[in-house]
Order: C-alpha cells, then sequence, then structure tokens
C-alpha cells in the first residue's frame, strides 16, 4: 500500500498510520510557520524519495525566474499559473459533461458542485506545494455542506475526479483520501485583511456560463499587507486572440486563454496549453463613440438599465458585449473592447474575489479600475469588497466622461426611484 503523507512545505512527512498524522515530524519542526496540511496518498513513494523530497527541487525553478526577471512575485506567478492550470482542467472535464447532459442550472447540483470544489482542491494542492511561507487562502467554498449527512456520494465524485485529474496532469505523484478532500477545501477559511499575504481564489467565477457550455474564469490573486500584487485568470472558453463576437469565441481561433499580472511587471496572456506569454494592453481610444462596453452576461448579476443609460449619455454606438465571469477583465486588458461595467442590484455585496485578479490584469495593463464614484477598490477589509454603487474600468483617455455619465445616470435613476 502507498504510503500516506501530509502536504508540507517539504512533502515527505509520513503519517503514522492509514489513518493519523504525526503531529509534526522533524523537517517540518524546522520551518517557522508551517502551513495547514491535509491526508493524501503519495503513489508510490519510497525511502529514496523521502530522502530527497520533490519539493527541493521544484523550489529552485521559480526562485532563477526571480532573480532573471526582475520580478519580487516571479516564484508566487510560476505557482499561480500552475494551479489555475491544473483546476482548468478539471473544469473542462465536468463542463465538458454538463453540455452533453443537458444540465440547465445550478440547481441540478452535483457536477458544478463537484467542479467548484475540484477546482478549489487543486488550487490549494498546488500553492502548498510550489510556494513557500505562511499560507492562507480566502476562497469561497467550505466543507460543511459535504461534512452533512447524505453528502457521501457527491464526496466521492469530487475525490474520484480530483484524483483522475492528478494522475491524468502527471504534475504530483499522489492522491487524496475523503477526509484529505473536506481539509483541502477548508484551506479557503481565511478571512484575508490587511497584513500578511493572502491568496484569493474564486474556483468557478461565472458559474452560469460554465452551465451553459459559455465563459467562465478560474480567478486567482495574491494580496500582500492589503494590496493586490498578482493575478492570474484561466479562461479555457476565451479565444486567445480578440473576441470577434458577443458570444466571446471566433471560428478557427485558438481556445482558452491565461492572462497573468504582477505588480509594476504588466500584463500577459497565453494559451492555456502552453503558448509563449505576449505583453498586453488595453485599447487607446479617446472617443466614447467608438468604444464598446463588456457587463454581465445575465441581468440578475447586473443592472443593464442603468449599463444602458451610461452607454448612451456617453454616445457609446456599439451593442453590448455581454460575457460571464473576470473573462471580461482580461478581453478589457487586451483591448477587446474599451469600457467594463458591473452595478449589482441593490443589497449585494461583492466578494474580493470576484474582481481581485482581474483587475490587476486591467491596471497592469494600462487601465484604470475604480468604484462608481471613482474611488481605488479596497482588497484589505477581509471577504467582502464594500464600494460606492458598481465598479468601472477603462483606459486613462476615457474614464474622466465615464465617471461623469456614471454618476450622471446614477441621479436619474435615483430620483426616478424616489419619485414612485
Amino acid at each position: 500500500m502507498a504510503a500516506r503523507v501530509g502536504l508540507l512545505f517539504l512533502p515527505h512527512a509520513v503519517l503514522a498510520s492509514s489513518s493519523r498524522a504525526l503531529t509534526l515530524t522533524q523537517s517540518r519542526a524546522r520551518l517557522p510557520h508551517p502551513p495547514p496540511t491535509f491526508p493524501t496518498h503519495r503513489r508510490g513513494a519510497s525511502s529514496s524519495s523521502a530522502a530527497s523530497p520533490p519539493r527541493l527541487r521544484r523550489r529552485l525553478l521559480p526562485v532563477r525566474a526571480m532573480a532573471s526577471s526582475g520580478n519580487p512575485y516571479a516564484a508566487e506567478l510560476a505557482a499561480a499559473k500552475k494551479a489555475v492550470t491544473l483546476a482548468a482542467r478539471l473544469c473542462k472535464t465536468v463542463q465538458q459533461n454538463i453540455v452533453h447532459s443537458g444540465i440547465q442550472s445550478k440547481a441540478d447540483k452535483s457536477p458544478v458542485t463537484v467542479a467548484d470544489y475540484g477546482s478549489q482542491i487543486l488550487v490549494s494542492l498546488a500553492l502548498m506545494m510550489e510556494v513557500s511561507g505562511p499560507f492562507s487562502l480566502v476562497a469561497e467554498e467550505d466543507s460543511e455542506e459535504l461534512r452533512k449527512d447524505g453528502a457521501e456520494e457527491i464526496l466521492e465524485e469530487i475525490t474520484d475526479l480530483v484524483n483522475e485529474t492528478l494522475v491524468d496532469d502527471g504534475s504530483y505523484s499522489m492522491s487524496f483520501s475523503k477526509e484529505g478532500i473536506l481539509s483541502a477545501i477548508d484551506n479557503g477559511k481565511s478571512e484575508g485583511g490587511p497584513t500578511g499575504q493572502h491568496w484569493v481564489l474564486d474556483p468557478i467565477d461565472g458559474t452560469k456560463g460554465f452551465v451553459r457550455g459559455d465563459q467562465y474564469a478560474i480567478a486567482l490573486a495574491l494580496l500582500d499587507e492589503g494590496k493586490v500584487v498578482l493575478g492570474v485568470l484561466a479562461c479555457p472558453n476565451l479565444p486567445l486572440s480578440s473576441i470577434s463576437n458577443p458570444n466571446g469565441s471566433s471560428s478557427g481561433d485558438r481556445i482558452g486563454a491565461l492572462f497573468s499580472a504582477t505588480i509594476g511587471c504588466g500584463a500577459e496572456v497565453e494559451s492555456l496549453d502552453g503558448s509563449p506569454p505576449q505583453k498586453i494592453s488595453v485599447c487607446s481610444i479617446d472617443n466614447p463613440v467608438n468604444a464598446s462596453f463588456f457587463e454581465s452576461y445575465e441581468s440578475a448579476h447586473s443592472m443593464h438599465d442603468l449599463t444602458s443609460s451610461i452607454a448612451e449619455k456617453l454616445g457609446v454606438q456599439a451593442p453590448p458585449v455581454r460575457i460571464d465571469s473576470q473573462a471580461k477583465y482580461g478581453a478589457l486588458a487586451r483591448g477587446d473592447g474599451a469600457i467594463y461595467l458591473r452595478f449589482p442590484h441593490k443589497g449585494y455585496r461583492e466578494k474580493i474575489w470576484d474582481h481581485a485578479a482581474g483587475s490587476i490584469v486591467v491596471t497592469e495593463a494600462g487601465g484604470i479600475v475604480t468604484d462608481a464614484a471613482g474611488n481605488n477598490l479596497d482588497f484589505s477589509q477581509g471577504r467582502f469588497l464594500d464600494l460606492d454603487t458598481g465598479i468601472i474600468a477603462t483606459n486613462t483617455q476615457l474614464m474622466p466622461s465615464l465617471l461623469k455619465a456614471v454618476q450622471d445616470a446614477i441621479k436619474e435613476k435615483n430620483h426616478a426611484a424616489s419619485l414612485l
């Protein structure tokens, strides 16, 4: 039987038995800030692998990248790309099954739920294996529902799918027990905040798009002292080149885009299957008449009447491009459109994982992202993103006129509501 191991910074701490982990191994005791662990099996574990842990060999590559590139977050960026690419592999498998089975909503539950949890587990695994230092993850899912009576079947499905993905990918020679699955999910319970480093994850951003077979994203960002310093967006259904129609696809184009950005280093896009990264920048349009704008596909997610009023005030002539998820941020960052508008319905509180990765991709591509009052987004206040009315993004040339149109449209809407 393969030996169980815990996923530590140096993943060679052998469990005392098949069901109980050692509290602390000698290797782990030397580390000042050990991260949380979760039980797994290591396939083909041996004494030689324990003597020369693969974790050490993997860590050298990103460190050399940091030294050569001048990017202080190069190691974290390499880990983030690996994490979301691994999660995208799982999500693509599930989405194909959903499309073929005719599922129409998240109420159908299990396939979408399996993908949500599975994506979060794989991102958590990759980050813990690839990045040293204290580990904190702010993520959407927790294991509460999976620990209830009647959840055994879906937990087994998640476990099987995660392990199958790991086998197919081949990056890590280990598999999860059900207990490990639950522990890995709960690694995302961090509250974030203004101090230290915190990873921020939306395992599947754009659930309805995911169910329809359309756009979605695995969105991962890194906060350092309350500021977003790194972001990656895996968009498995987005063309690698510019969007050519409102459905977000174009015939004959390479599909699957990976956007990334690190503070002070610009933004890039590459294919999910490994093409060289290319620098990207927002469009240079300075006349609103020539601009196009992105908004949420679902009217339930954003007030389309308000965005229509804003577009009219600006003189925008092109119809809105409606796409699910933070794929909109990626498309905006490479110049597919000029403006992004999001105005949730009253009472909705934005979560930091809905915008952290996308916002830095846009700003590092030369754009600006603010709330409706022109304030910078503040990701340092925990899991929620409290802001004024909505979120807008565009280039520097269009921002003054966009802000004015947004504020005028909001005043008119509020005045009309007060008369009812």
